[in-house]
């Protein structure tokens, strides 16, 4: 996938996996009681700070914080753009 976007310094764009349908048990979740997602998939890295190079590259599926992020909509897709201290582990 390739954005136009180019985020600054040590900042990530993020696409969110989308939100479970089902439990394991097989129940259908509601669209009221979905969770946020908290896993997604790299599409934009920005050049990193002076000493500090980024970790994450273009394509890596990552685990964020539950309020990470700003949600933005860039042409009809949503994604959350974020420092990269706020992604928590590479999947």
């Amino acid at each position: 996938m390739n954005l136009d976007i180019k985020p600054l310094a040590d900042r990530v764009i993020v696409k969110a996996a989308p939100a479970e349908e089902k439990t394991a048990g097989g129940i259908i979740i509601p669209d009221t009681a979905k969770e946020k997602p908290q896993r997604g998939t790299v599409v934009a890295v920005g050049a990193g700070k002076k000493d500090e190079p980024m970790t994450v590259k273009v394509g890596d599926n990552v685990l964020y914080g539950k309020y990470a992020g700003t949600e933005i909509n860039y042409n009809g897709e949503d994604y959350l753009i974020m420092k990269e201290s706020d992604i928590l582990a590479i999947l």
